[in-house]
């Protein structure tokens, strides 16, 4: 299924398409016809129980006196909405999976910041970002929001990059101007105009594929001024924002005594104008009661990142509870707190987390019976419409309503894939032994806005 060339105006998909209307509403349909306006890369026409393709096709006011190629599905194949990572820290790939043995602050400053002032050097950042963005791209994640470093011009190397690439993507400069090193730390008003210089560099690019997302890594690293600072520019410019938000328990305690006029961790960035609809907070594992209402007032999203929790023995989040009161939730890598790139990962620990929460409820609550573990329409929906919501596009991406953008993956279960099929085997049955037993040889194709970014087949 080799992309369209550029004379090519539109392209017809036939087969198995899936996506989520809602977290339960999973829609499974066979025999259906997606057209993408390639030019726009645009869906122009989703629809569903096509029998007969080529009566169909005569049909639509579109296609008339149009060229136009049809790509038909083999029965082993059928099309997902792009996976949204909602938290990834780009310049961690170079130790991923590497220094799994120490909880979170420990961890950061034995192997985090050593590593990432190493971006200064521009020849290292094109080397380690090139490689990350390939490698996310062949694990299917369509959208990204990215945390880089504090250096100014790695990041516009890194914005560079993913341009190139084509990848959708929010693209963060961190900043950070207490309780860092000093061979890793920044001034407050060089961290200020950086991160301005920064954001008029993205939105000179013009390009709608590209976000520049305010940073500041988490409130430990950012002095009051700082914070406020951040939040004042993000208004401003009308951008988005990302932290980390009650990842471990020694963290809420530090923040606490850092900042003891606030009423929680989660209020100290509120009281800094931090915490909005466009607010991505990444873990949110220990959240109080009063936590979660602020966190669902300012409809602030949460990136879910089961991996990192459980290699960095943060804890495990209740992702269902948020859910539950309509919080806007997704799934994070976490890269490099999480060992693994694929959001299927995210989604297989995600379920993982789940169940062991419904197990410390039985075992430890007494009120397991109550409690409905992650089932697989969830994790998908958490994998893309849900990660859409939290990163403010689910207007433009998340599945497959006319006129969003086609951001897609053509998934594979054919015999050659990590994935086994059997004549019994259903499209639900595809799908399940997908999310748990696939990997990246059963992306066949990723789209980003209509256009072949990766992919394991020619």
């Amino acid at each position: 299924m080799p992309a369209p060339s550029s004379s090519e105006e539109f392209i017809v998909y036939y087969g198995t398409v899936i996506h989520s209307l809602a977290p339960t509403d999973l829609e499974i349909n066979e025999n259906a016809v997606l057209v993408v306006n390639v030019a726009i890369g645009t869906i122009v026409v989703f629809e569903r129980n096509v029998e007969k393709l080529n009566e169909f096709l005569s049909t639509v006011n579109v296609l008339q006196n149009k060229h136009y190629t049809v790509n038909a599905l083999s029965r082993t194949q059928f099309i997902l909405p792009g996976f949204i990572d909602t938290h990834a820290h780009a310049p961690q790939f170079s130790f991923a999976a590497t220094g799994m043995d120490l909880p979170l602050l420990q961890w950061l400053d034995k192997y985090t910041f050593p590593k990432e002032s190493e971006f200064s050097d521009l020849e290292h950042a094109q080397n380690v970002y090139s490689k990350v963005i390939d490698r996310f791209l062949h694990s299917g994640t369509t959208t990204c929001s990215w945390f880089a470093t504090i250096h100014l011009e790695a990041c516009k190397l890194f914005t560079d990059i993913i341009e190139r690439k084509g990848q959708r993507a929010y693209i963060g400069k961190v900043n950070m101007d207490q309780n860092s090193p000093d061979y890793y730390i920044e001034q407050t008003e060089s961290s200020v105009n950086d991160t301005r210089t920064f954001i008029e560099y993205v939105k000179a690019k013009n390009n709608n594929l590209l976000t520049p997302i305010v940073t500041p890594r988490f409130a430990i690293s950012c002095t009051s001024t700082l914070l406020k600072a951040l939040g004042d520019l993000a208004k401003e410019h009308d951008v988005p924002i990302q932290s980390h938000l009650c990842e471990n328990l020694a963290e809420i305690d530090f923040t606490m005594e850092l900042f003891p006029d606030s009423a929680n961790y989660t209020a100290v960035y509120d009281d800094h104008g931090l915490l909005n609809d466009r607010t991505i907070m990444a873990h949110c594992v220990h959240m109080s009661e009063e936590e979660l209402q602020l966190l669902k007032s300012r409809e602030a999203g949460v990136a879910h990142c089961p991996n990192s929790n459980f290699a960095l023995q943060s804890g495990v989040c209740d992702i269902k509870k948020y859910m539950e009161r309509d919080i806007k939730c997704g799934l994070g890598s976490d890269l490099a707190g999480g060992f693994a790139t694929s959001i299927l990962d995210a989604m297989r620990s995600a379920f993982i987390a789940s169940n062991t929460t419904g197990i410390i409820k039985s075992q430890y609550e007494n009120n397991g019976d109550q409690y409905k573990a992650l089932d697989a329409k969830e994790l998908i929906y958490l994998a893309t419409l849900g990660g859409a919501k939290v990163v403010g596009m689910e207007d433009k991406i998340g599945n497959f309503k006319v006129g969003k953008d086609f951001d897609a993956l053509v998934c594979d279960a054919s015999d050659d894939t990590s994935v086994r099929l059997f004549r019994h085997d259903t499209p639900w049955d595809m799908l399940q032994k997908f999310i748990f037993m696939a990997d990246e040889r059963c992306l066949a194709h990723v789209y980003v806005k209509g256009r072949r970014v990766a992919g394991w087949k020619q």
